[in-house]
């Protein structure tokens, strides 16, 4: 049953009545007995129950939402991968390079 707001039009009391759909509306005021006027008001927000409304809820299947999602493939664009960089060169402890190699006399 809906909360209906009231609001008097000579002494501007305003109150709420839980009434039913199919009853009449009130029309005297219980503070002077006057008459009455029913006020539109927003009601309440929208209630959302169970499961499934929010991010951080599960679907059904206990998987969560990234684990449910399919996965993102790059496109192919047709070009070879790029190969890895070579290693730098080693350094030794003193930070200077490595000396290199001496070749073998002939």
């Amino acid at each position: 049953m809906p909360t209906y707001e009231y609001e008097c039009k000579t002494c501007g009391h305003v109150f709420e009545a839980f009434q039913s759909m199919k009853d009449e509306p009130l029309k005297v005021c219980p503070e002077c007995g006057r008459e009455l006027r029913r006020r539109i008001n927003g009601g309440t927000g929208i209630i959302f129950k169970g499961n499934g409304f929010y991010v951080t809820d599960k679907p059904s299947g206990g998987k969560t939402a990234s684990e449910g999602a399919p996965k993102e493939q790059k496109p192919d664009s047709g070009a070879p991968a790029s190969p890895a960089p070579a290693p730098a060169a080693s350094t030794g402890s003193t930070g200077a390079p490595a000396p290199a190699a001496a070749k073998p006399s002939a």
